[in-house]
Protein backbone atom coordinates (compact mmCIF):
# COMPACT_ATOMS: atom_id res chain seq x y z
CA UNK A 1 0.00 0.00 0.00
CA UNK A 2 1.28 3.30 -0.70
CA UNK A 3 -0.29 6.26 1.18
CA UNK A 4 0.57 9.94 0.80
CA UNK A 5 0.16 12.46 3.78
CA UNK A 6 0.34 15.57 2.29
CA UNK A 7 0.21 19.24 3.44
CA UNK A 8 0.97 18.95 7.17
CA UNK A 9 3.44 19.64 9.78
CA UNK A 10 6.29 17.07 11.17
CA UNK A 11 6.38 17.17 14.60
CA UNK A 12 9.64 15.21 15.66
CA UNK A 13 11.23 15.04 19.24
CA UNK A 14 13.79 16.88 17.75
CA UNK A 15 12.24 19.66 15.31
CA UNK A 16 9.13 20.98 13.79
CA UNK A 17 9.00 21.28 9.79
CA UNK A 18 6.14 21.79 6.62
CA UNK A 19 6.52 18.41 4.79
CA UNK A 20 4.42 16.05 3.40
CA UNK A 21 5.20 12.13 4.27
CA UNK A 22 5.21 9.54 1.62
CA UNK A 23 4.72 5.50 3.19
CA UNK A 24 5.43 2.77 0.76
CA UNK A 25 4.92 -1.00 1.74
CA UNK A 26 5.16 -0.35 5.55
CA UNK A 27 7.59 2.28 6.24
CA UNK A 28 8.34 5.92 5.49
CA UNK A 29 9.86 6.17 1.58
CA UNK A 30 10.59 9.98 1.69
CA UNK A 31 9.42 13.11 3.68
CA UNK A 32 9.76 16.58 2.15
CA UNK A 33 7.86 19.16 0.40
CA UNK A 34 5.50 18.78 -2.93
CA UNK A 35 5.96 15.28 -2.97
CA UNK A 36 4.35 14.08 -6.08
CA UNK A 37 1.36 11.84 -5.70
CA UNK A 38 2.41 8.45 -6.76
CA UNK A 39 -0.18 6.56 -9.69
CA UNK A 40 -2.81 4.34 -7.01
CA UNK A 41 -1.82 6.33 -3.92
CA UNK A 42 -3.86 6.59 -0.89
CA UNK A 43 -4.13 10.67 -0.25
CA UNK A 44 -4.59 12.03 3.09
CA UNK A 45 -5.21 15.49 3.51
CA UNK A 46 -3.12 16.72 6.70
CA UNK A 47 -3.58 20.43 5.93
CA UNK A 48 -3.45 22.45 9.61
CA UNK A 49 -2.43 19.23 11.44
CA UNK A 50 0.31 17.92 12.60
CA UNK A 51 1.93 14.53 11.48
CA UNK A 52 3.63 12.68 14.40
CA UNK A 53 5.11 9.74 15.26
CA UNK A 54 2.37 7.53 16.58
CA UNK A 55 2.68 6.93 20.37
CA UNK A 56 4.11 4.32 22.03
CA UNK A 57 2.67 3.02 25.16
CA UNK A 58 5.23 1.22 27.37
CA UNK A 59 3.09 0.06 30.06
CA UNK A 60 -0.20 -2.24 29.39
CA UNK A 61 -1.45 -5.33 30.39
CA UNK A 62 -3.75 -7.01 27.70
CA UNK A 63 -6.03 -10.43 28.30
CA UNK A 64 -3.78 -10.62 32.23
CA UNK A 65 -4.96 -12.99 34.56
CA UNK A 66 -4.62 -11.40 37.60
CA UNK A 67 -6.34 -11.74 41.16
CA UNK A 68 -8.97 -14.41 40.59
CA UNK A 69 -9.85 -12.93 36.88
CA UNK A 70 -8.90 -12.46 33.43
CA UNK A 71 -8.55 -8.50 32.31
CA UNK A 72 -11.42 -7.40 30.28
CA UNK A 73 -9.40 -6.09 27.53
CA UNK A 74 -7.72 -8.59 25.39
CA UNK A 75 -4.93 -7.48 22.82
CA UNK A 76 -7.42 -7.41 19.53
CA UNK A 77 -9.41 -4.90 21.70
CA UNK A 78 -6.49 -3.10 23.51
CA UNK A 79 -4.55 -2.31 20.52
CA UNK A 80 -7.74 -1.04 18.31
CA UNK A 81 -8.54 1.01 20.96
CA UNK A 82 -5.04 2.11 21.13
CA UNK A 83 -4.90 2.99 17.09
CA UNK A 84 -8.44 4.95 17.86
CA UNK A 85 -6.61 7.39 19.96
CA UNK A 86 -2.97 7.49 18.10
CA UNK A 87 -1.25 4.94 19.94
CA UNK A 88 0.61 2.47 17.20
CA UNK A 89 2.56 0.01 19.69
CA UNK A 90 2.62 -1.18 23.10
CA UNK A 91 4.72 -2.98 25.18
CA UNK A 92 3.01 -5.33 27.69
CA UNK A 93 4.41 -7.71 30.61
CA UNK A 94 4.69 -11.28 30.31
CA UNK A 95 4.17 -11.99 34.58
CA UNK A 96 4.90 -15.52 35.31
CA UNK A 97 3.46 -16.89 38.61
CA UNK A 98 6.24 -18.17 41.10
CA UNK A 99 7.52 -21.51 39.72
CA UNK A 100 6.27 -21.12 36.47
CA UNK A 101 9.08 -21.16 33.52
CA UNK A 102 9.60 -17.60 32.19
CA UNK A 103 10.13 -18.79 28.65
CA UNK A 104 6.83 -20.87 28.99
CA UNK A 105 5.08 -17.03 30.36
CA UNK A 106 6.78 -15.85 27.49
CA UNK A 107 5.20 -18.22 24.84
CA UNK A 108 1.71 -18.39 26.32
CA UNK A 109 1.52 -14.52 26.01
CA UNK A 110 2.87 -14.67 22.37
CA UNK A 111 0.23 -16.66 21.71
CA UNK A 112 -2.80 -14.87 23.11
CA UNK A 113 -0.75 -11.64 21.68
CA UNK A 114 -1.38 -13.15 18.17
CA UNK A 115 -4.70 -11.44 17.39
CA UNK A 116 -3.40 -7.68 18.06
CA UNK A 117 -3.42 -4.94 14.91
CA UNK A 118 -1.09 -2.87 16.01
CA UNK A 119 2.58 -3.94 16.91
CA UNK A 120 3.51 -4.88 20.13
CA UNK A 121 6.48 -5.93 22.25
CA UNK A 122 6.83 -7.61 25.75
CA UNK A 123 9.37 -7.05 28.93
CA UNK A 124 9.14 -10.16 31.07
CA UNK A 125 8.62 -9.97 35.16
CA UNK A 126 10.83 -12.03 36.95
CA UNK A 127 8.93 -13.38 40.23
CA UNK A 128 11.23 -16.03 41.56
CA UNK A 129 14.51 -17.07 40.98
CA UNK A 130 16.53 -20.62 40.42
CA UNK A 131 18.85 -21.15 38.02
CA UNK A 132 16.58 -22.34 35.12
CA UNK A 133 15.64 -18.67 35.60
CA UNK A 134 19.36 -17.06 35.11
CA UNK A 135 19.07 -19.64 31.71
CA UNK A 136 16.07 -18.54 30.23
CA UNK A 137 17.02 -14.90 30.66
CA UNK A 138 19.52 -15.75 28.28
CA UNK A 139 17.52 -17.23 25.87
CA UNK A 140 14.84 -14.54 25.80
CA UNK A 141 17.43 -11.88 25.13
CA UNK A 142 19.32 -13.85 22.42
CA UNK A 143 16.91 -15.64 21.05
CA UNK A 144 13.64 -13.88 21.07
CA UNK A 145 14.18 -10.06 21.06
CA UNK A 146 13.47 -9.47 25.01
CA UNK A 147 15.75 -6.67 26.53
CA UNK A 148 14.04 -5.42 29.61
CA UNK A 149 12.63 -7.18 32.59
CA UNK A 150 10.17 -6.48 35.35
CA UNK A 151 10.74 -6.74 39.15
CA UNK A 152 6.92 -6.42 41.51
CA UNK A 153 8.10 -5.10 44.97
CA UNK A 154 4.96 -5.25 46.15
CA UNK A 155 2.06 -7.99 45.72
CA UNK A 156 3.66 -10.09 48.96
CA UNK A 157 2.78 -13.73 48.49
CA UNK A 158 1.82 -13.59 45.26
CA UNK A 159 4.19 -12.17 42.52
CA UNK A 160 6.65 -9.64 44.82
CA UNK A 161 10.34 -9.88 43.95
CA UNK A 162 12.35 -9.85 47.21
CA UNK A 163 15.75 -7.94 47.52
CA UNK A 164 17.23 -11.69 46.56
CA UNK A 165 15.55 -11.70 43.75
CA UNK A 166 16.56 -8.39 42.83
CA UNK A 167 20.12 -8.60 42.96
CA UNK A 168 20.03 -11.86 41.02
CA UNK A 169 18.12 -10.48 38.28
CA UNK A 170 19.98 -7.14 38.56
CA UNK A 171 23.21 -9.24 38.18
CA UNK A 172 21.73 -11.04 35.30
CA UNK A 173 20.18 -8.48 33.31
CA UNK A 174 23.53 -7.02 33.55
CA UNK A 175 25.35 -9.63 31.87
CA UNK A 176 22.78 -9.86 29.01
CA UNK A 177 23.07 -6.17 28.14
CA UNK A 178 19.17 -5.32 29.71
CA UNK A 179 17.73 -2.83 31.28
CA UNK A 180 15.64 -3.72 34.23
CA UNK A 181 12.18 -2.00 34.95
CA UNK A 182 10.65 -2.30 39.20
CA UNK A 183 6.94 -1.55 40.76
CA UNK A 184 8.15 0.37 43.27
CA UNK A 185 6.49 -0.33 46.59
CA UNK A 186 7.34 -1.56 49.54
CA UNK A 187 5.60 -4.99 49.89
CA UNK A 188 5.68 -5.87 53.34
CA UNK A 189 4.27 -2.35 54.17
CA UNK A 190 1.23 -2.54 52.05
CA UNK A 191 0.86 -6.44 53.14
CA UNK A 192 0.71 -4.49 56.85
CA UNK A 193 -1.10 -1.11 56.18
CA UNK A 194 -3.63 -3.05 54.36
CA UNK A 195 -4.67 -5.51 57.23
CA UNK A 196 -4.17 -2.46 59.97
CA UNK A 197 -7.23 -0.81 57.75
CA UNK A 198 -9.26 -4.10 57.67
CA UNK A 199 -8.69 -4.08 61.87
CA UNK A 200 -10.16 -0.71 61.74
CA UNK A 201 -13.03 -1.61 60.12
CA UNK A 202 -12.05 0.08 57.01
CA UNK A 203 -12.87 -2.07 54.01
CA UNK A 204 -14.42 0.11 51.08
CA UNK A 205 -12.22 1.45 48.63
CA UNK A 206 -11.36 4.51 50.39
CA UNK A 207 -8.89 1.67 52.49
CA UNK A 208 -7.14 1.35 49.34
CA UNK A 209 -4.89 4.60 49.20
CA UNK A 210 -4.31 4.80 52.84
CA UNK A 211 -2.66 1.35 52.52
CA UNK A 212 -0.22 2.34 49.77
CA UNK A 213 1.09 5.68 51.17
CA UNK A 214 3.67 7.99 48.76
CA UNK A 215 6.35 6.58 51.83
CA UNK A 216 5.79 2.71 50.52
CA UNK A 217 6.69 3.87 47.25
CA UNK A 218 9.67 6.16 48.10
CA UNK A 219 11.25 3.82 49.86
CA UNK A 220 11.07 1.35 47.28
CA UNK A 221 12.23 3.31 44.53
CA UNK A 222 15.30 4.65 46.09
CA UNK A 223 16.23 0.89 47.42
CA UNK A 224 15.84 -0.08 43.59
CA UNK A 225 17.94 2.73 42.28
CA UNK A 226 20.64 1.89 45.46
CA UNK A 227 21.05 -1.57 44.50
CA UNK A 228 20.91 -1.13 40.43
CA UNK A 229 23.68 1.76 41.84
CA UNK A 230 25.83 -0.88 43.41
CA UNK A 231 25.70 -3.36 40.74
CA UNK A 232 26.10 -1.01 37.62
CA UNK A 233 22.58 -1.55 35.96
CA UNK A 234 20.56 0.76 33.76
CA UNK A 235 16.83 1.46 35.48
CA UNK A 236 13.54 2.03 34.73
CA UNK A 237 11.36 2.92 37.18
CA UNK A 238 7.41 2.23 35.89
CA UNK A 239 4.40 4.41 36.75
CA UNK A 240 5.44 6.80 39.25
CA UNK A 241 2.51 8.27 41.26
CA UNK A 242 4.35 10.35 44.00
CA UNK A 243 6.58 13.40 44.78
CA UNK A 244 9.13 10.90 46.49
CA UNK A 245 9.78 8.19 43.67
CA UNK A 246 10.36 11.55 41.83
CA UNK A 247 13.19 12.48 44.23
CA UNK A 248 14.45 9.33 44.91
CA UNK A 249 14.67 9.34 40.75
CA UNK A 250 16.06 13.35 40.55
CA UNK A 251 18.86 12.75 43.00
CA UNK A 252 20.24 9.26 41.21
CA UNK A 253 20.13 11.39 37.63
CA UNK A 254 21.45 14.28 39.61
CA UNK A 255 24.66 12.17 40.85
CA UNK A 256 24.73 10.09 37.05
CA UNK A 257 23.14 7.40 37.68
CA UNK A 258 21.60 5.99 34.83
CA UNK A 259 17.92 5.94 36.16
CA UNK A 260 14.43 6.43 33.70
CA UNK A 261 10.87 7.69 35.00
CA UNK A 262 7.39 6.90 33.75
CA UNK A 263 4.60 8.45 34.61
CA UNK A 264 1.06 7.49 33.74
CA UNK A 265 -1.58 10.34 32.21
CA UNK A 266 -4.01 9.25 34.70
CA UNK A 267 -1.53 9.98 37.61
CA UNK A 268 -0.92 13.25 36.38
CA UNK A 269 -5.18 13.86 36.19
CA UNK A 270 -7.14 11.99 38.67
CA UNK A 271 -6.56 12.78 42.53
CA UNK A 272 -7.17 10.53 45.46
CA UNK A 273 -11.02 12.03 45.98
CA UNK A 274 -12.33 9.32 43.71
CA UNK A 275 -11.78 6.62 46.54
CA UNK A 276 -14.51 8.97 48.60
CA UNK A 277 -17.07 9.34 46.14
CA UNK A 278 -20.12 7.45 47.45
CA UNK A 279 -20.84 5.23 44.41
CA UNK A 280 -18.48 1.68 45.59
CA UNK A 281 -18.86 1.15 41.42
CA UNK A 282 -17.17 4.48 40.50
CA UNK A 283 -14.81 4.28 43.53
CA UNK A 284 -13.73 0.72 42.95
CA UNK A 285 -13.19 1.64 39.24
CA UNK A 286 -10.54 3.62 40.15
CA UNK A 287 -8.54 1.11 42.46
CA UNK A 288 -4.74 0.73 40.76
CA UNK A 289 -1.42 0.70 42.33
CA UNK A 290 -0.02 2.94 42.85
CA UNK A 291 -3.12 4.80 43.66
CA UNK A 292 -3.90 8.03 42.53
CA UNK A 293 -2.50 10.66 45.10
CA UNK A 294 -3.59 14.10 45.73
CA UNK A 295 -3.15 17.41 43.85
CA UNK A 296 0.41 18.29 45.30
CA UNK A 297 1.75 14.95 43.72
CA UNK A 298 0.31 16.01 40.54
CA UNK A 299 2.00 19.30 40.21
CA UNK A 300 5.46 17.33 41.02
CA UNK A 301 4.67 15.49 38.57
CA UNK A 302 4.25 17.50 35.72
CA UNK A 303 7.42 19.18 37.22
CA UNK A 304 8.82 15.93 37.02
CA UNK A 305 8.07 15.77 33.25
CA UNK A 306 8.99 18.81 32.12
CA UNK A 307 12.63 19.18 34.12
CA UNK A 308 12.69 16.07 32.09
CA UNK A 309 13.44 13.78 34.98
CA UNK A 310 10.36 11.84 34.13
CA UNK A 311 11.06 10.80 30.51
CA UNK A 312 8.07 8.76 29.20
CA UNK A 313 4.10 8.62 29.60
CA UNK A 314 1.69 5.81 30.19
CA UNK A 315 -1.47 4.24 31.10
CA UNK A 316 -0.59 0.94 32.46
CA UNK A 317 -3.98 -0.36 30.88
CA UNK A 318 -5.39 -3.30 32.43
CA UNK A 319 -9.13 -3.09 32.51
CA UNK A 320 -11.70 -4.92 35.34
CA UNK A 321 -15.50 -3.97 34.87
CA UNK A 322 -17.88 -3.53 37.41
CA UNK A 323 -18.72 -7.07 38.04
CA UNK A 324 -15.13 -8.17 38.43
CA UNK A 325 -14.32 -4.85 41.11
CA UNK A 326 -17.21 -6.51 42.80
CA UNK A 327 -15.08 -8.89 43.83
CA UNK A 328 -13.52 -6.95 46.86
CA UNK A 329 -17.26 -5.44 47.74
CA UNK A 330 -16.83 -6.00 50.65
CA UNK A 331 -12.78 -6.10 51.30
CA UNK A 332 -10.98 -3.31 48.93
CA UNK A 333 -8.24 -6.41 48.74
CA UNK A 334 -9.83 -8.21 46.69
CA UNK A 335 -10.57 -5.39 43.90
CA UNK A 336 -8.70 -6.20 40.78
CA UNK A 337 -6.15 -3.70 40.55
CA UNK A 338 -6.60 -1.81 37.56
CA UNK A 339 -8.00 1.05 35.33
CA UNK A 340 -7.80 1.98 31.37
CA UNK A 341 -6.47 4.73 29.42
CA UNK A 342 -4.83 3.35 26.10
CA UNK A 343 -6.88 4.98 24.00
CA UNK A 344 -6.97 8.72 25.70
CA UNK A 345 -3.70 8.99 26.67
CA UNK A 346 -2.64 11.40 23.84
CA UNK A 347 -5.72 13.31 23.42
CA UNK A 348 -5.27 13.83 27.77
CA UNK A 349 -1.83 14.65 27.49
CA UNK A 350 -2.25 17.44 24.32
CA UNK A 351 -5.25 19.21 25.97
CA UNK A 352 -3.98 19.69 29.54
CA UNK A 353 0.11 19.51 28.51
CA UNK A 354 0.80 21.45 25.11
CA UNK A 355 -2.46 23.41 25.21
CA UNK A 356 -1.55 24.71 28.28
CA UNK A 357 2.05 25.40 27.79
CA UNK A 358 3.51 23.12 30.38
CA UNK A 359 4.68 20.85 27.00
CA UNK A 360 6.33 21.91 23.76
CA UNK A 361 4.80 19.84 20.68
CA UNK A 362 8.08 18.05 20.49
CA UNK A 363 8.03 17.80 24.46
CA UNK A 364 5.11 15.91 23.95
CA UNK A 365 5.94 13.67 21.12
CA UNK A 366 9.32 13.05 23.15
CA UNK A 367 7.05 12.25 26.27
CA UNK A 368 4.48 10.00 24.51
CA UNK A 369 7.48 8.11 21.41
CA UNK A 370 10.62 8.93 21.45
CA UNK A 371 11.82 8.42 24.67
CA UNK A 372 10.06 5.22 24.70
CA UNK A 373 11.88 4.24 21.63
CA UNK A 374 15.20 5.25 22.55
CA UNK A 375 15.26 3.70 26.24
CA UNK A 376 13.87 0.20 24.95
CA UNK A 377 16.33 -0.02 22.01
CA UNK A 378 13.65 0.43 19.04
CA UNK A 379 14.84 4.09 17.90
CA UNK A 380 14.53 5.48 14.92
CA UNK A 381 12.33 1.84 14.04
CA UNK A 382 9.82 3.66 15.96
CA UNK A 383 9.32 7.12 17.33
CA UNK A 384 10.45 8.99 14.23
CA UNK A 385 9.13 10.46 10.91
CA UNK A 386 11.89 9.83 9.19
CA UNK A 387 13.31 7.89 5.75
CA UNK A 388 13.29 4.52 6.79
CA UNK A 389 11.18 4.55 9.86
CA UNK A 390 8.13 2.25 10.54
CA UNK A 391 5.21 4.73 9.00
CA UNK A 392 3.36 4.54 12.49
CA UNK A 393 1.98 7.94 12.18
CA UNK A 394 -0.55 9.86 13.88
CA UNK A 395 -2.01 13.06 11.76
CA UNK A 396 -3.41 15.10 14.66
CA UNK A 397 -5.79 17.81 14.43
CA UNK A 398 -5.35 20.27 16.85
CA UNK A 399 -9.04 21.90 16.52
CA UNK A 400 -11.15 18.71 17.22
CA UNK A 401 -13.27 18.63 20.03
CA UNK A 402 -14.07 15.72 22.28
CA UNK A 403 -15.90 14.32 25.21
CA UNK A 404 -14.77 11.78 26.65
CA UNK A 405 -16.83 8.59 27.67
CA UNK A 406 -17.12 4.90 28.15
CA UNK A 407 -20.18 5.24 25.89
CA UNK A 408 -18.17 6.31 23.30
CA UNK A 409 -14.78 5.17 23.63
CA UNK A 410 -13.30 1.61 21.90
CA UNK A 411 -11.98 0.26 25.29
CA UNK A 412 -13.25 -2.85 26.50
CA UNK A 413 -14.29 -1.69 29.91
CA UNK A 414 -17.46 0.11 31.20
CA UNK A 415 -15.83 2.92 32.87
CA UNK A 416 -13.68 5.53 31.63
CA UNK A 417 -10.98 7.53 34.43
CA UNK A 418 -11.39 10.66 32.29
CA UNK A 419 -15.11 10.43 32.00
CA UNK A 420 -17.19 13.46 30.70
CA UNK A 421 -13.27 15.38 30.12
CA UNK A 422 -13.70 17.32 27.04
CA UNK A 423 -10.57 17.83 25.38
CA UNK A 424 -9.08 19.44 22.14
CA UNK A 425 -6.86 17.80 20.10
CA UNK A 426 -7.56 14.57 18.13
CA UNK A 427 -6.38 12.10 15.82
CA UNK A 428 -7.79 12.35 12.63
CA UNK A 429 -5.89 9.29 11.03
CA UNK A 430 -3.98 7.04 12.40
CA UNK A 431 -1.38 4.72 10.22
CA UNK A 432 -0.05 1.42 11.03
CA UNK A 433 2.40 -0.37 9.09
CA UNK A 434 2.16 2.69 6.48
CA UNK A 435 -1.95 1.26 6.45
CA UNK A 436 -4.54 4.47 7.43
CA UNK A 437 -6.41 1.99 10.24
CA UNK A 438 -8.33 4.85 11.76
CA UNK A 439 -9.96 7.58 10.28
CA UNK A 440 -12.49 10.41 11.36
CA UNK A 441 -13.56 8.17 14.12
CA UNK A 442 -13.81 4.78 12.26
CA UNK A 443 -11.47 1.80 12.48
CA UNK A 444 -10.60 -0.34 9.83
CA UNK A 445 -8.56 -2.78 11.34
CA UNK A 446 -6.88 -6.29 10.88
CA UNK A 447 -7.08 -8.82 12.97
CA UNK A 448 -3.58 -10.61 13.60
CA UNK A 449 -1.91 -7.68 11.30
CA UNK A 450 0.01 -6.63 14.44
CA UNK A 451 3.90 -7.72 14.84
CA UNK A 452 6.10 -8.45 17.50
CA UNK A 453 9.13 -6.25 17.56
CA UNK A 454 12.52 -7.87 18.81
CA UNK A 455 13.96 -5.35 20.98
CA UNK A 456 17.76 -5.88 21.27
CA UNK A 457 20.00 -5.93 24.08
CA UNK A 458 22.20 -2.77 24.46
CA UNK A 459 26.12 -3.85 23.60
CA UNK A 460 27.28 -0.66 23.27
CA UNK A 461 26.18 0.87 25.93
CA UNK A 462 26.80 -1.77 28.37
CA UNK A 463 30.39 -1.28 26.37
CA UNK A 464 30.53 2.33 27.77
CA UNK A 465 29.90 1.04 31.29
CA UNK A 466 31.91 -1.74 31.45
CA UNK A 467 34.98 1.12 30.28
CA UNK A 468 33.90 3.89 33.03
CA UNK A 469 33.60 0.72 35.41
CA UNK A 470 37.16 -0.44 34.45
CA UNK A 471 38.57 3.58 34.91
CA UNK A 472 36.82 4.35 38.10
CA UNK A 473 38.72 3.40 41.53
CA UNK A 474 37.08 -0.13 43.06
CA UNK A 475 34.86 1.96 45.65
CA UNK A 476 33.67 4.49 43.04
CA UNK A 477 31.85 2.06 41.18
CA UNK A 478 28.87 1.87 43.86
CA UNK A 479 29.65 5.46 44.47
Amino acid sequence: MTVLIQGGTVVNADRTFRADVLCQDGTIAAVGEGLEVPQGATVVDAGGQYVMPGGIDPHTHMQLPFMGTVASEDFYTGTAAGLAGGTTMIIDFVIPSPQTSILSAYQQWREWAEKSVADYSFHVAITWWDDTVHADMGTLVNEYGVNSFKHFMAYKNAIMADDEILVNSFSRARELGAIVTVHAENGELVFRLQQAMIDKGVNGPEGHPLSRPPEVEGEAANRAIRIAEVLNVPLYVVHNSCRQSLEAITRARNEGQRVFGEVLAGHLLVDDSVYQHPDFEVAAAHVMSPPFRSKEHQVALWQGLQSGNLQTTATDHCCFCADQKAMGKDDFRQIPNGTGGVENRLEVLWHHGVSTGKLTMNEFVRVTSTNTAQIFNIYPRKGSIAVGSDADIVVWDPAATKTISAKTHHQNVDYNIFEGMTVTGCASHTLSQGKVVYKDGELDVERGAGRYIDRPAFASFYDALNIKAQRAEPVAVAR
